[in-house]
């Protein structure tokens, strides 16, 4: 298995930090990766890239694993909340990230566990249905909230924080590759406004330093 990845990446005094497509397929794959969107950042220190100009939470509504109706903005009101799109069949970024942000968040003190909200938007509806997702997600952290829906409408409410996904596309030889931006973007509790982002590369030790200021609304 390869997947072709870009992080985010922030260059000093340029102020810009690119959102990459990743290539993540469920066999044997050769895509590639394009930008997709450019957005004012301040210079990246450490893990964590914090934009000078926050996104504004999607306005989703969406289907979680229960089976009953989600809307993002309403139910993570007033809550750190940590937002990935990715799927379940991604053969390693997306389990990974998963992975790595409930390692560090079992450091966190139970209070802080609880007020955590961590978000994953499957890029593959078709597949990931409320149930299959669910299975996936307890096998990482059973508090995730997992999210499924249309593609058109998941794939808006990405783009809507600067995050690119393309519809899954099955290859001659059975392979199914999903394109979608591998970021994982903080939202704070004060403002409902993203401005962090974390790349593909960031490890699990780097996610627990930063999550306690980002439970408070701070700047990692």
């Amino acid at each position: 298995m390869r997947s072709s990845k870009k992080a985010v990446t922030a260059v000093a005094f340029a102020a810009a930090a690119a959102l990459a497509l990743s290539a993540c397929g469920s066999g044997d794959d050769t895509a590639g990766s394009a930008s997709v969107a450019d957005v004012s950042a301040a210079p990246k220190t450490k893990a964590a890239t914090v934009l000078d100009q926050p996104f504004t939470k999607p306005d989703l509504v969406l289907t979680d694993t229960r089976g009953e109706k989600y809307d993002l903005r309403e139910t993570t009101r007033g809550k750190p909340t940590l937002i990935y799109f990715g799927y379940t069949n991604c053969p390693d970024v997306c389990p990974l990230t998963m992975s790595n942000i409930s390692l560090a968040k079992r450091e966190l003190p139970k209070a802080d566990q609880d007020k955590l909200q961590v978000v994953f938007v499957t890029t593959d509806p078709e597949r990931d249905t409320s149930a299959s997702l669910g299975t996936w997600l307890k096998a990482q952290d059973p508090t995730f909230t997992g999210l499924t829906g249309d593609f058109p409408t998941i794939q808006a409410g990405a783009r809507q924080i600067g995050i690119g996904i393309d519809a899954p596309k099955k290859e001659k030889d059975g392979t199914v590759v999903s394109m979608h931006g591998a970021q994982v973007v903080a939202f704070s509790p004060k403002t409902d406004e993203g401005y962090v982002i974390y790349g593909e590369d960031t490890t699990a030790d780097e996610y627990a330093k930063d999550l306690p200021k980002l439970i408070k609304g701070e700047t990692p």
